[in-house]
């Protein structure tokens, strides 16, 4: 059994996902006004548990569907508030509970063709880099030199590329807001203790979290949060396989929690894998560190959260982003022997990089159809 290890490499890899998680973070506190407090505290305890519980850098991520959803406001008559949010959570929670424990989750992984979750892991890489490349885009001068001093430094166990680019980002920050110095210098640790939370979410809350942030989440977490992970991880650490029934269950279990805290949806996300693992992680430590981090950041510090998180720029970040992105395409080069699974995979990683979710139904269904003859190539 392989122990979790707390190492340089684990350090680094720690922050391999902080493409994704500070954005939400970031929009979740400012564009709806949530407390930070309940969102990081969520986020630490679930990657402290989850390092523990796979003992490989098994991430913690925001549903992306959901927080894009809840912050732009995008669903169109209802307003979305931290309640409906809060609802959200918990019926995703009760959801992915029931397809763990009844086994659902398990068989819907199995009659799902290879090629249609090849399609779906290497869509998702491409997304990441085309996505990190848009943040990038707000600062190439600082961009480019720190993508290509990061493509030197990958690899390299004395001189981590993370800590260069996290380096880099604050020297940036400093540069670019001269009175972030004293804001960060004035910042006073003060204790923060857990506190109910669901007492602000009203029915009209829990309904509305419930259908237009929940329901339309649930494909694409069933493609990149369940299938794609556990191909992703059984691939990288066949020595710490892990089952979709498992990851059915803890993605549900921390989202009946989370919500509680005052925390957001969570689920687990093949690109959060391939940032840890691209920049050094190989075992649960880096998910154990980052959520002790991120627990005393909460207990602490979290009255100057958008202050501290102004440390990381938008185009370091994507540069994190961009990497990770690689580090997922690169995994998913097999497209299968025939061209019948060529045409799946290609099609797959077509709509993947518009939608996971249609990605993993259109997948199949053009799986389906090649088997019966009914498309011809």
């Amino acid at each position: 059994m392989s122990e979790n290890r707390y190492g340089r490499g684990e350090w680094a890899g720690a922050f391999g996902d902080l493409g994704t998680l500070i954005p939400f973070v970031v929009a979740y506190v400012s564009l709806l006004h949530m407390d930070p407090f309940g969102i990081l505290l969520a986020f630490g305890l679930a990657k402290i548990v989850s390092g523990l519980l796979y003992r490989t850098p098994f991430p913690i991520q925001p549903m992306k569907a959901i927080g894009a959803a809840a912050t732009t406001q995008a669903t169109q008559n209802f307003v979305v508030t931290p309640g409906a949010v809060y609802g959200a959570g918990l019926t995703t929670g009760v959801l992915w509970l029931v397809l763990g424990v009844t086994g659902l989750a398990e068989r819907i992984a199995r009659i799902t063709p290879r090629a249609v979750i090849t399609g779906i892991v290497l869509g998702l890489g491409l997304k990441f880099m085309g996505d990190g490349i848009g943040m990038m885009s707000q600062g190439w001068w600082l961009a480019l030199p720190s993508l290509i001093l990061a493509l030197v430094l990958l690899g390299n166990e004395r001189i981590p590329a993370m800590f260069v680019l996290l380096l880099i980002g604050a020297v940036a920050a400093a540069l670019e807001h001269p009175s972030l110095g004293s804001l960060l210098a004035g910042i006073q640790p003060r204790l923060h203790l857990p506190h109910w939370q669901l007492g602000t979410m009203s029915l009209s809350d829990f309904l509305g979290g419930s259908v237009l942030l929940a329901l339309p989440q649930l494909p694409l977490t069933l493609g990149n949060a369940l299938i794609a992970i556990t191909e992703e991880n059984n691939r990288l650490f066949p020595d710490r396989p892990v089952s979709e029934r498992r990851v059915a269950i803890s993605t549900g279990v921390m989202n009946l929690v989370s919500p509680l805290l005052g925390g957001v949806p969570m689920c687990h996300g093949a690109g959060g894998m391939a940032g840890h693992v691209r920049f050094g992680a190989r075992t649960g430590g880096a998910l154990i560190i980052l959520g002790v981090l991120l627990t005393l950041l909460a207990l602490f510090f979290s009255d100057s959260v958008v202050e501290i998180m102004r440390l990381f720029p938008a185009a370091v970040l994507g540069v994190i982003l961009f990497l990770a992105g690689v580090q997922l395409a690169l995994g998913a080069c097999d497209f299968g022997p025939d061209k019948a699974s060529r045409f799946v995979a290609v099609v797959t990683t077509a709509l993947a990089l518009w939608n996971v979710g249609a990605a993993f139904v259109g997948g199949v269904a053009v799986a389906v159809l090649l088997r019966r003859g009914w498309i011809r190539l």
